[in-house]
C-alpha cells in the first residue's frame, strides 16, 4: 500500500510557475510507477505526466510536453511537477497517483493509490 499527499498547489499568474510535490509513505513506493493527473470544473479528470520507477522514463500529455516536468526522488520518497508558462486552461485540481504495474498507462483505471489532491489556479 502507498499513501500519497500532494502540496504546492496555489493562485499563480499565466505565464508563471508552479512545483507541486507528492509525498509518499509505504514501503513499495521506489517500486510504483507515478503519475499526476489533473481534473477541471466539469471535467473528467485527465492524465498530465508519468514517470518510471527508476525515473529515466517520463511520459506527458501534448498538451504540457516542454513546459511541465515530472521527476522523483526515491530516498525521499517524493515526486515532483514543476509546471512552467502555466495558463490559465492549467486551473484544476492536480492528483498525484501511483500504479503498481510498469508500462506507460495514461489510463485512471491502472492507478491503485491516489492523493487528495491540490489547487493550481491560473489567472489571465
Amino acid at each position: 500500500q502507498v499513501q500519497l499527499v500532494e502540496s504546492g498547489g496555489g493562485l499563480v499568474q499565466a505565464g508563471g510557475s508552479l512545483k507541486l510535490s507528492c509525498v509518499a509513505s509505504g514501503r513499495t513506493f521506489s517500486r510504483t510507477f507515478m503519475g499526476w493527473f489533473r481534473q477541471a470544473p466539469g471535467k473528467e479528470r485527465e492524465f498530465v505526466a508519468r514517470i518510471s520507477w527508476s525515473g529515466s522514463t517520463t511520459y506527458y500529455h501534448e498538451s504540457v510536453k516542454g513546459r511541465f516536468t515530472i521527476s522523483r526522488d526515491n530516498a525521499k520518497n517524493t515526486v515532483y511537477l514543476q509546471m512552467n508558462s502555466l495558463k490559465p486552461e492549467d486551473t484544476a485540481v492536480y492528483y498525484c497517483a501511483g500504479d503498481p504495474s510498469p508500462g506507460l498507462s495514461t489510463d485512471i483505471r491502472d492507478y491503485d493509490y491516489w492523493g487528495q489532491g491540490t489547487q493550481v489556479t491560473v489567472s489571465s
